[in-house]
């Protein structure tokens, strides 16, 4: 009898064949096997899982560590200002020609509006031409000027106003630096590199020009600069013998004799150059001991320039230029002036809006959320009011900006760049977060509390009042300060009701024109200049400062009167 082969495998066929064989392969091995292989997949599985875990929240925490790196190193210098010692003369003549203050005839008020008249520049700049009296000419005094802040006038007038007895001395007062000089003494612009000299330095004076001296080296001090100049220079200003620099190329400064030289043209063994600061001794005699300056920074790419450096350089030798903590930055408001700038206006406001938004959103919210919790019947209009409430909370916070516009500034005519539409933006901003942590808080009461009330007498009101709502209310105000840390931090809606105007003065209170941290910090941000970017860094510390200490504050409150049922 002849047997059939077995037919081959169809495309149709059952594809539940192969785990029937699978299950027949294996149904040759013990149980504990099987056991033992899934425990394996399973914690192999887990220990993935954690290091994904592990490896996102090191990644994250590297990000923080990161950020808050790049601006506390950016932003610490903020709280340190220079200072320009100079020998100021108060000046009788210029501060009190008639007498009246010094013969105490006028009280404070008057003191004050005699003083807005009187020209305490032209003090602070004779303190500066006797302190360089060999700067001549209008262009070189304008430069010399620039070296002092804007805000010197009002400095001194102030120290007038609180000590009349200052007219008539003369005495060494600590003005406030420009910012450029302030950026120079932080290391933040303009590098200076002190090259090692070996060989002693003879004078020579070249006889047609009064200003220009020729420096012999006996050592081989100069070669090395010559080389590396006249390879990196174009052709048509170096030779064979010697390089003529230009403002495109570092700059060179020789220190001798307490004076400065600016290397003009150079060589392997001397140099020519422009006496920026006199020399004490010009005697050719004697070989004096020097020093070499560079300035990798171009000229034409600083804002000091080689004078003006020479100015500063020699102030920071004399001890006549210092860096003292900045209180300006705490108590100034706004300025275009990066060292007068501070943070003291944006502080106050802060303050006045943050106070008006507690106000107006703490009852708000608290009196909704008991409403909605304990006593809003359950029905289609409660359940719409919940939703609505939810999704407020997931609003971008601009198109509260623009409803504060609409109706609180172009309908009802609030002030504009005011606490007070600020606060009232603010809070509708906060109210859905406030109303979710207080109904929260509420629902974390246990029923026997609001049982035990009613079975003692106490009617439904007296109930939520005297027993429920204080048991609840650590939980309330950790949602509130939660609430106002996302307010203080708040830019866009406050953009949108004019709060990036820029204020000087400071507000004195809730209906004067004032802007916040946040937007201040837009402001500066924005600005060209380096001093403010150090300003914005040092802004941004003070305002995660606030933000970490209520944040701080919610969980210590949390932690304090929290209760375990």
């Amino acid at each position: 009898m002849n047997s059939t082969p077995p037919p081959s495998p169809t495309p149709n066929a059952d594809p539940r064949a192969d785990d029937n064989q699978q299950d027949s392969a294996s149904a040759g091995r013990r149980p504990i096997d099987i056991v033992n292989a899934g425990l394996k997949r399973r914690y192999a599985a887990e220990k993935r899982f954690r290091f994904m875990g592990a490896t996102a929240v090191a990644l994250g925490l590297t990000f923080v560590a990161l950020l808050f790196f790049n601006i506390i190193s950016n932003g610490y210098t903020a709280f340190q200002q220079t200072y320009v010692q100079l020998p100021v003369y108060f000046d009788p003549e210029v501060i009190d020609p008639d007498g009246l203050i010094q013969a105490g005839d006028l009280n404070a008020d008057e003191i004050n509006k005699e003083l807005i008249r009187v020209n305490f520049l032209k003090l602070a700049r004779d303190a500066l031409r006797e302190r360089f009296p060999e700067v001549k000419g209008r262009s070189a005094k304008r430069k010399l000027y620039g070296l002092l802040s804007p805000g010197v006038p009002q400095q001194l007038r102030e120290m007038v106003a609180h000590h009349p007895e200052l007219i008539g001395e003369r005495r060494e007062t600590w003005l406030i630096a420009d910012d450029d000089v302030d950026m120079f003494m932080k290391g933040r612009s303009t590098p200076v590199k002190r090259i090692d000299t070996s060989g002693s330095a003879t004078i020579v004076t070249v006889p047609s020009s009064d200003d220009t001296l020729q420096i012999i080296s006996s050592g081989a001090d100069f070669n090395v600069v010559f080389e590396r100049m006249r390879t990196a220079t174009p052709t048509d200003k170096t030779t064979a013998d010697g390089t003529t620099l230009d403002s495109d190329m570092p700059s060179y400064l020789i220190a001798i004799n307490h004076g400065l030289v600016k290397v003009e043209s150079i060589t392997a063994h001397d140099i020519t150059g422009q006496v920026l600061l006199p020399l004490k001794n010009q005697d050719p005699a004697t070989p004096r001991s020097w020093e070499l300056l560079e300035l990798s920074n171009p000229q034409s790419a600083r804002r000091l320039k080689d004078q003006e450096l020479a100015w500063v350089l020699s102030l920071k030798d004399a001890g006549a230029l210092k860096k003292r903590f900045n209180t300006l930055f705490f108590t100034q408001g706004s300025s275009r002036e990066p060292e007068l700038a501070g943070i003291g206006g944006a502080f106050m406001g802060s303050l006045f809006t943050l106070t008006l938004t507690l106000l107006f959103s703490f009852p708000i919210a608290v009196g909704t959320a008991i409403y909605l919790e304990e006593f809003a019947p359950k029905n289609r209009w409660t359940d719409l009011i919940e939703i609505n409430i939810n999704n407020l909370a997931a609003v971008p916070s601009i198109v509260f900006g623009l409803l504060g516009l609409a109706v609180f500034i172009n309908f009802f005519g609030v002030p504009r760049s005011t606490p007070l539409v600020a606060a009232m933006v603010l809070t509708l901003m906060t109210l859905p977060t406030i109303i979710i942590a207080s109904r929260a808080a509420l629902k974390s009461v246990p029923p026997s509390i609001r049982e035990a009330a009613l079975g003692v007498g106490a009617s439904p009101l007296q109930t939520q009042f005297h027993h429920v709502l204080p048991l609840a209310m650590p939980g309330m105000l950790t949602g509130t300060i939660i609430g106002m840390a996302q307010a203080l931090g708040e830019t866009a809606p406050l953009l949108m009701i004019g709060m990036i105007a820029f204020i000087v003065d400071i507000p004195g209170g809730f209906t004067d024109p004032s802007t916040v941290l946040p937007v201040q910090i837009f402001l500066w941000a924005d600005s060209p200049e380096r001093g403010f970017v150090e300003r914005t860094s040092a802004a941004i510390m003070v305002l995660l400062t606030f933000l970490i200490m209520m944040n701080l504050l919610a969980v210590l409150l949390r932690r304090r009167f929290e209760r375990r049922w």
